[in-house]
Protein backbone atom coordinates (compact mmCIF):
# COMPACT_ATOMS: atom_id res chain seq x y z
CA UNK A 1 0.00 0.00 0.00
CA UNK A 2 1.62 3.22 -1.12
CA UNK A 3 -0.63 5.82 0.48
CA UNK A 4 -0.34 7.14 4.00
CA UNK A 5 -3.59 6.39 5.79
CA UNK A 6 -5.27 9.16 7.79
CA UNK A 7 -6.16 8.09 11.33
CA UNK A 8 -9.68 6.78 11.68
CA UNK A 9 -10.60 9.29 14.40
CA UNK A 10 -9.74 12.96 13.90
CA UNK A 11 -10.59 16.13 15.84
CA UNK A 12 -11.83 18.23 12.94
CA UNK A 13 -14.92 20.04 11.64
CA UNK A 14 -17.84 20.19 14.05
CA UNK A 15 -16.03 17.84 16.43
CA UNK A 16 -13.49 20.55 17.15
CA UNK A 17 -16.29 22.85 18.37
CA UNK A 18 -17.35 20.43 21.12
CA UNK A 19 -16.02 20.63 24.70
CA UNK A 20 -12.82 18.63 25.04
CA UNK A 21 -14.46 16.03 27.28
CA UNK A 22 -17.23 15.35 24.75
CA UNK A 23 -15.01 14.89 21.72
CA UNK A 24 -13.92 11.29 22.40
CA UNK A 25 -17.56 10.23 22.70
CA UNK A 26 -18.47 11.95 19.44
CA UNK A 27 -15.55 10.21 17.77
CA UNK A 28 -16.54 6.90 19.33
CA UNK A 29 -19.98 7.24 17.73
CA UNK A 30 -18.32 8.24 14.42
CA UNK A 31 -20.15 11.57 14.30
CA UNK A 32 -17.10 12.84 12.43
CA UNK A 33 -17.70 10.26 9.68
CA UNK A 34 -21.31 10.58 8.47
CA UNK A 35 -20.65 8.42 5.41
CA UNK A 36 -21.57 5.34 7.48
CA UNK A 37 -24.91 6.90 8.37
CA UNK A 38 -25.73 7.51 4.72
CA UNK A 39 -24.71 4.02 3.63
CA UNK A 40 -26.86 2.40 6.30
CA UNK A 41 -29.74 4.77 5.60
CA UNK A 42 -30.00 4.27 1.85
CA UNK A 43 -31.51 0.74 2.03
CA UNK A 44 -34.14 2.13 4.43
CA UNK A 45 -34.99 4.86 1.95
CA UNK A 46 -35.00 2.34 -0.94
CA UNK A 47 -37.56 0.24 0.92
CA UNK A 48 -39.89 3.17 1.62
CA UNK A 49 -39.64 4.46 -1.95
CA UNK A 50 -40.05 1.18 -3.83
CA UNK A 51 -42.88 0.03 -1.57
CA UNK A 52 -44.80 3.13 -2.67
CA UNK A 53 -44.62 4.99 0.64
CA UNK A 54 -42.70 8.11 -0.41
CA UNK A 55 -45.83 10.28 -0.08
CA UNK A 56 -48.21 8.28 2.10
CA UNK A 57 -45.57 7.33 4.65
CA UNK A 58 -43.13 10.24 4.24
CA UNK A 59 -42.44 10.60 8.02
CA UNK A 60 -40.74 7.19 7.82
CA UNK A 61 -37.85 8.80 5.94
CA UNK A 62 -37.19 10.99 8.99
CA UNK A 63 -37.81 8.37 11.67
CA UNK A 64 -35.60 5.84 9.92
CA UNK A 65 -32.82 8.41 9.55
CA UNK A 66 -32.96 9.12 13.28
CA UNK A 67 -32.97 5.39 13.98
CA UNK A 68 -29.96 4.85 11.74
CA UNK A 69 -28.01 7.65 13.42
CA UNK A 70 -28.71 6.19 16.87
CA UNK A 71 -28.16 2.53 16.08
CA UNK A 72 -25.22 3.00 13.74
CA UNK A 73 -23.55 5.05 16.47
CA UNK A 74 -24.34 2.42 19.10
CA UNK A 75 -23.01 -0.25 16.76
CA UNK A 76 -19.75 1.66 16.28
CA UNK A 77 -19.29 1.90 20.05
CA UNK A 78 -19.98 -1.82 20.44
CA UNK A 79 -17.59 -2.61 17.60
CA UNK A 80 -14.81 -0.54 19.21
CA UNK A 81 -15.30 -2.25 22.57
CA UNK A 82 -15.02 -5.69 20.97
CA UNK A 83 -12.19 -4.75 18.61
CA UNK A 84 -10.05 -2.71 20.99
CA UNK A 85 -7.32 -5.37 20.98
CA UNK A 86 -7.15 -5.33 17.18
CA UNK A 87 -7.62 -1.58 16.68
CA UNK A 88 -4.53 -0.74 18.71
CA UNK A 89 -2.44 -2.81 16.26
CA UNK A 90 -3.69 -1.09 13.08
CA UNK A 91 -2.31 2.33 12.12
CA UNK A 92 -5.65 3.74 10.94
CA UNK A 93 -7.60 2.68 14.04
CA UNK A 94 -5.04 2.92 16.84
CA UNK A 95 -6.29 6.39 17.80
CA UNK A 96 -9.89 5.27 18.31
CA UNK A 97 -11.05 6.36 21.78
CA UNK A 98 -11.33 2.93 23.41
CA UNK A 99 -8.18 1.52 21.81
CA UNK A 100 -6.17 4.60 22.79
CA UNK A 101 -7.59 4.72 26.33
CA UNK A 102 -9.33 8.09 25.88
CA UNK A 103 -12.63 6.42 26.85
CA UNK A 104 -12.86 3.52 29.30
CA UNK A 105 -14.74 0.35 28.39
CA UNK A 106 -17.26 1.10 31.14
CA UNK A 107 -18.01 4.60 29.88
CA UNK A 108 -18.17 3.37 26.31
CA UNK A 109 -20.75 0.78 27.35
CA UNK A 110 -22.85 3.44 29.09
CA UNK A 111 -22.68 5.63 25.96
CA UNK A 112 -23.78 2.65 23.86
CA UNK A 113 -26.78 2.06 26.13
CA UNK A 114 -27.84 5.71 25.86
CA UNK A 115 -27.65 5.60 22.06
CA UNK A 116 -29.62 2.35 22.04
CA UNK A 117 -32.37 4.00 24.07
CA UNK A 118 -32.65 6.64 21.37
CA UNK A 119 -33.04 3.81 18.89
CA UNK A 120 -35.81 2.37 21.06
CA UNK A 121 -37.63 5.69 20.82
CA UNK A 122 -37.66 5.30 17.05
CA UNK A 123 -38.65 1.64 17.23
CA UNK A 124 -41.91 2.36 19.04
CA UNK A 125 -42.93 4.73 16.24
CA UNK A 126 -43.07 1.81 13.78
CA UNK A 127 -45.93 -0.64 13.18
CA UNK A 128 -45.70 -3.81 15.25
CA UNK A 129 -44.68 -6.01 12.30
CA UNK A 130 -41.83 -3.61 11.45
CA UNK A 131 -40.76 -3.54 15.10
CA UNK A 132 -40.43 -7.32 15.09
CA UNK A 133 -38.36 -7.23 11.88
CA UNK A 134 -36.14 -4.51 13.32
CA UNK A 135 -35.51 -6.47 16.51
CA UNK A 136 -34.46 -9.41 14.36
CA UNK A 137 -31.33 -7.47 13.39
CA UNK A 138 -29.90 -7.44 16.92
CA UNK A 139 -28.25 -10.86 16.74
CA UNK A 140 -26.54 -10.26 13.34
CA UNK A 141 -25.36 -6.86 14.60
CA UNK A 142 -23.95 -8.38 17.79
CA UNK A 143 -22.12 -11.08 15.80
CA UNK A 144 -20.59 -8.77 13.20
CA UNK A 145 -17.38 -7.69 15.01
CA UNK A 146 -16.38 -11.35 15.39
CA UNK A 147 -16.78 -12.20 11.70
CA UNK A 148 -13.37 -10.83 10.70
CA UNK A 149 -11.87 -13.40 13.06
CA UNK A 150 -13.67 -16.45 11.65
CA UNK A 151 -14.45 -15.83 7.97
CA UNK A 152 -12.80 -14.34 4.93
CA UNK A 153 -16.08 -12.59 4.12
CA UNK A 154 -17.01 -10.31 7.03
CA UNK A 155 -18.18 -7.86 4.37
CA UNK A 156 -20.99 -10.28 3.48
CA UNK A 157 -22.15 -10.27 7.10
CA UNK A 158 -21.98 -6.47 7.11
CA UNK A 159 -24.17 -6.59 4.01
CA UNK A 160 -26.83 -8.52 5.92
CA UNK A 161 -26.71 -5.92 8.72
CA UNK A 162 -26.45 -2.70 6.71
CA UNK A 163 -29.23 -3.77 4.34
CA UNK A 164 -31.68 -4.74 7.09
CA UNK A 165 -33.35 -1.35 6.94
CA UNK A 166 -34.84 -2.24 3.55
CA UNK A 167 -36.77 -5.06 5.24
CA UNK A 168 -37.96 -2.82 8.07
CA UNK A 169 -39.05 -0.04 5.73
CA UNK A 170 -40.87 -2.37 3.33
CA UNK A 171 -42.85 -3.98 6.14
CA UNK A 172 -43.60 -0.59 7.72
CA UNK A 173 -45.10 0.67 4.47
CA UNK A 174 -46.88 -2.60 3.72
CA UNK A 175 -45.24 -3.29 0.38
CA UNK A 176 -46.53 -5.92 -2.01
CA UNK A 177 -45.69 -9.58 -1.53
CA UNK A 178 -43.50 -11.36 -4.04
CA UNK A 179 -39.91 -11.14 -5.22
CA UNK A 180 -39.47 -7.38 -5.00
CA UNK A 181 -38.31 -7.32 -1.37
CA UNK A 182 -35.88 -10.28 -1.48
CA UNK A 183 -34.37 -8.93 -4.70
CA UNK A 184 -34.03 -5.45 -3.19
CA UNK A 185 -32.38 -6.90 -0.09
CA UNK A 186 -30.03 -9.10 -2.13
CA UNK A 187 -29.03 -6.13 -4.29
CA UNK A 188 -28.21 -4.06 -1.22
CA UNK A 189 -26.13 -6.87 0.29
CA UNK A 190 -24.06 -7.19 -2.90
CA UNK A 191 -23.56 -3.42 -2.98
CA UNK A 192 -22.31 -3.41 0.62
CA UNK A 193 -19.86 -6.23 -0.09
CA UNK A 194 -18.52 -4.27 -3.04
CA UNK A 195 -18.00 -0.93 -1.36
CA UNK A 196 -16.75 -2.40 1.93
CA UNK A 197 -14.20 -4.47 0.02
CA UNK A 198 -12.92 -1.19 -1.38
CA UNK A 199 -12.83 0.23 2.15
CA UNK A 200 -10.89 -2.80 3.41
CA UNK A 201 -8.10 -2.07 0.91
CA UNK A 202 -6.88 0.65 3.29
CA UNK A 203 -5.96 -1.91 5.96
CA UNK A 204 -4.88 -4.86 3.85
CA UNK A 205 -1.23 -4.80 4.94
CA UNK A 206 -2.03 -4.41 8.65
CA UNK A 207 -4.72 -7.09 8.35
CA UNK A 208 -2.18 -9.50 6.90
CA UNK A 209 0.22 -8.88 9.78
CA UNK A 210 -2.32 -9.39 12.57
CA UNK A 211 -4.33 -12.14 10.87
CA UNK A 212 -7.60 -10.27 10.28
CA UNK A 213 -9.63 -11.66 7.38
CA UNK A 214 -11.42 -9.59 4.73
CA UNK A 215 -12.88 -9.91 1.26
CA UNK A 216 -10.13 -7.59 0.01
CA UNK A 217 -7.54 -10.13 1.14
CA UNK A 218 -9.61 -13.02 -0.22
CA UNK A 219 -9.88 -11.42 -3.67
CA UNK A 220 -6.19 -10.48 -3.74
CA UNK A 221 -5.04 -9.25 -7.14
CA UNK A 222 -8.53 -9.89 -8.52
CA UNK A 223 -10.12 -7.30 -6.25
CA UNK A 224 -11.21 -5.00 -9.08
CA UNK A 225 -12.96 -7.88 -10.83
CA UNK A 226 -14.47 -9.02 -7.54
CA UNK A 227 -15.90 -5.60 -6.81
CA UNK A 228 -17.24 -5.46 -10.38
CA UNK A 229 -19.07 -8.76 -9.81
CA UNK A 230 -20.54 -7.44 -6.56
CA UNK A 231 -21.73 -4.24 -8.18
CA UNK A 232 -23.11 -6.21 -11.12
CA UNK A 233 -25.05 -8.43 -8.72
CA UNK A 234 -26.33 -5.34 -6.90
CA UNK A 235 -27.62 -3.81 -10.12
CA UNK A 236 -29.20 -7.11 -11.13
CA UNK A 237 -30.98 -7.39 -7.78
CA UNK A 238 -32.24 -3.83 -7.91
CA UNK A 239 -33.34 -4.22 -11.53
CA UNK A 240 -35.26 -7.36 -10.59
CA UNK A 241 -36.92 -5.54 -7.69
CA UNK A 242 -37.98 -2.67 -9.94
CA UNK A 243 -39.31 -5.12 -12.52
CA UNK A 244 -41.26 -7.03 -9.86
CA UNK A 245 -43.03 -3.80 -8.88
CA UNK A 246 -43.56 -2.54 -12.43
CA UNK A 247 -42.78 -4.99 -15.30
CA UNK A 248 -41.88 -2.44 -17.94
CA UNK A 249 -38.52 -2.22 -19.75
CA UNK A 250 -38.47 1.52 -19.13
CA UNK A 251 -38.01 0.99 -15.39
CA UNK A 252 -34.54 -0.38 -16.06
CA UNK A 253 -33.51 2.93 -17.58
CA UNK A 254 -33.92 4.49 -14.15
CA UNK A 255 -30.88 2.53 -12.96
CA UNK A 256 -28.56 3.70 -15.74
CA UNK A 257 -27.10 6.67 -13.81
CA UNK A 258 -26.28 4.43 -10.83
CA UNK A 259 -24.82 1.79 -13.14
CA UNK A 260 -22.54 4.36 -14.78
CA UNK A 261 -21.39 5.66 -11.40
CA UNK A 262 -20.57 2.18 -10.05
CA UNK A 263 -18.80 1.27 -13.29
CA UNK A 264 -16.68 4.40 -12.95
CA UNK A 265 -15.66 3.36 -9.45
CA UNK A 266 -14.43 -0.01 -10.67
CA UNK A 267 -12.65 1.25 -13.77
CA UNK A 268 -10.70 3.96 -11.94
CA UNK A 269 -10.04 2.05 -8.69
CA UNK A 270 -6.38 1.87 -7.68
CA UNK A 271 -6.18 -1.03 -5.20
CA UNK A 272 -2.69 -0.01 -4.06
CA UNK A 273 -3.71 3.53 -3.11
CA UNK A 274 -5.43 3.84 0.27
CA UNK A 275 -6.53 7.43 -0.38
CA UNK A 276 -8.17 6.41 -3.65
CA UNK A 277 -9.91 3.48 -1.95
CA UNK A 278 -11.33 5.82 0.69
CA UNK A 279 -12.52 8.28 -1.95
CA UNK A 280 -14.22 5.52 -3.94
CA UNK A 281 -15.84 4.17 -0.80
CA UNK A 282 -17.18 7.59 0.15
CA UNK A 283 -18.56 8.16 -3.35
CA UNK A 284 -21.17 5.51 -2.63
CA UNK A 285 -23.11 8.16 -0.75
CA UNK A 286 -23.90 9.62 -4.18
CA UNK A 287 -24.43 6.17 -5.69
CA UNK A 288 -27.12 5.56 -3.07
CA UNK A 289 -28.84 8.80 -4.02
CA UNK A 290 -28.92 7.70 -7.66
CA UNK A 291 -30.44 4.34 -6.73
CA UNK A 292 -33.01 6.08 -4.53
CA UNK A 293 -34.04 8.22 -7.48
CA UNK A 294 -34.73 5.04 -9.47
CA UNK A 295 -36.76 3.59 -6.60
CA UNK A 296 -38.79 6.80 -6.29
CA UNK A 297 -39.56 6.92 -10.01
CA UNK A 298 -40.90 3.37 -10.02
CA UNK A 299 -42.52 3.42 -6.57
CA UNK A 300 -44.46 6.62 -7.28
CA UNK A 301 -45.54 5.64 -10.78
CA UNK A 302 -49.35 5.31 -11.17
Amino acid sequence: MTAIHPPDSQHQGLIALLPAGARPYALLARFDRPIGIWLQYWPCAFGVALAGGAVSHWPLFLWLMLGVVAMRSAGCVYNDIVDRDLDVRVARTASRPVASGAVSVRNAALWMIFLSLLGLLVLIQLPLAAQIVALGSLLPVAAYPFMKRITWWPQAWLGLVFSWGALVAWVAVGGIEGLALPLLYAGCIAWVIGYDTIYALQDIEDDMMIGVKSSARAMGRHVRGGVALCYGAALAGWAGALWAVRPDPLVLVALVPAALHLTGQVVTLDPANGADALAKFRSNRFAGLLVLAAMLVVGMAP
